[in-house]
């Protein structure tokens, strides 16, 4: 969707609802013909795959959506088909911030949702080492300032809670990770949600919350940010399939990773809020990939093969038909502290809750890049 049709759509939107806001009159919980749940974080990745789930199972979804002066909402535009009729509609959009107890407890008090999911934050591992202090404030404090707001409302009982963990928790911890393996972060991201994933439980243990951890690995997709390694990969080879870009700089490419579809891990997110009792669960692919490796499969898909010389970070990857070099790597991109080895065990959420990946990295990565080639066509459209 064009950034004009974005805007447009995010103008009435959020027009009609700043207006609604403090007029409309919530249904009474016996009243309601539909579960509700509020997503933070909706505008992000698995916020627009969560939205889309939560729809078709017939949910009334609202999402907190930050105040920006440039549309933020291009991953949910197309979930809103009739804009003149959005009072009718069953996604509804909220300003709020995780930072600002007063409007996360303004839209908790209208929305009173059934199903809570926290997914906002800052959540790239090496922008958190030039900002601490703002992913603590998001990632650690912004889990608290939703919990006292289900407690202070009296919703501790009956609303459950989803929090957005992470596989970054383990760090250096010896693969394959599970539920039991020790927690080691190695970055202010990591060590904000470990602060978020144990008050998780403290609140869970101390006032009955149904209240779940999800440590989710690593999970992609088209819509994924354009500064995390998978989309900089799969953008940077469409670009180069159109003549647009000559190569690709990395960091580390002998980072291994669990890399899965964002849209298994958000139905594996409702899952875990669907069971009888509140357990916190890992959900991984349980196949292991380098960086490097992902990045052969997304040139492969355009015909190039890469042959590979150097080391470190004189290691380049080169085109085996022309000799051109594609890939080459800066220090740039090497975290200050690295996590090398994440490669989780699911084997609890597929034997307790039926879950199961059903889109293989091989396919994620094809569809990635088909996709980037079609959105670089447009904006190279654009740009004329």
């Amino acid at each position: 969707m064009s950034n004009n049709n974005s805007s447009r759509i995010a103008d009435i939107i959020f027009r009609t609802v700043s207006n609604e806001i403090t007029l409309q009159t919530p249904v009474s919980i016996d009243d309601r013909k539909h579960k509700v749940a509020l997503i933070t974080g909706i505008t992000g990745q698995d916020g627009s795959y969560l939205a889309e789930l939560l729809l078709s199972k017939d949910y009334i979804v609202y999402g907190i959506v930050r105040r920006s002066s440039t549309p933020n909402t291009s991953r949910i535009d197309h979930l809103y088909p009739k804009l003149d009729s959005q009072k009718e509609e069953r996604l509804r959009l909220r300003y709020g911030d995780l930072t600002d107890s007063s409007s996360v407890c303004r839209i908790f008090r209208e929305a009173m949702p059934d199903e809570v999911y926290n997914l906002a934050a800052q959540s790239h591992v090496k922008v958190s080492f030039d900002v601490p202090e703002d992913t603590a404030n998001a990632d650690a404090l912004g889990v608290i300032r939703i919990l006292d707001v289900i407690k202070l409302c009296g919703m501790e009982k009956r609303c459950k809670f989803y929090q957005a963990s992470t596989s970054e928790l383990y760090g250096s911890s010896a693969p394959p990770q599970s539920e039991t393996t020790p927690f080691m972060p190695r970055s202010p991201y990591a060590c904000a949600k470990l602060y978020g994933f144990h008050i998780v439980k403290n609140y869970r243990e101390a006032y009955g919350m149904f209240a779940c951890n999800g440590i989710l690995f690593n999970h992609e997709s088209p819509r994924r940010g354009n500064n995390f390694v998978t989309r900089k990969i799969t953008r940077s080879v469409a670009q180069i399939h159109l003549g647009q870009l000559d190569r690709i700089t990395l960091g580390n490419l002998n980072s291994i990773r669990d890399w899965g579809h964002a849209q298994d891990y958000v139905r594996g997110m409702w899952m875990i809020l669907q069971a009888d009792e509140p357990v916190d669960y890992v959900l991984a692919t349980g196949v292991e990939c380098t960086v490097r490796r992902f990045t052969e499969m997304a040139f492969a898909i355009i015909g190039k093969k890469l042959v590979w010389s150097g080391e470190d970070e004189d290691e380049v990857g080169k085109c085996a038909d022309t000799g051109d070099i594609l890939v080459d790597v800066s220090p740039v991109y090497y975290r200050p502290t690295e996590v090398e080895y994440l490669l989780g065990d699911s084997s609890k959420a597929r034997k307790n809750l039926g879950w199961k990946p059903e889109i293989t990295l091989e396919q994620m990565c094809e569809q990635m890049v088909k996709s980037d080639i079609e959105l670089m066509k447009e904006n190279a459209k654009d740009d004329q």
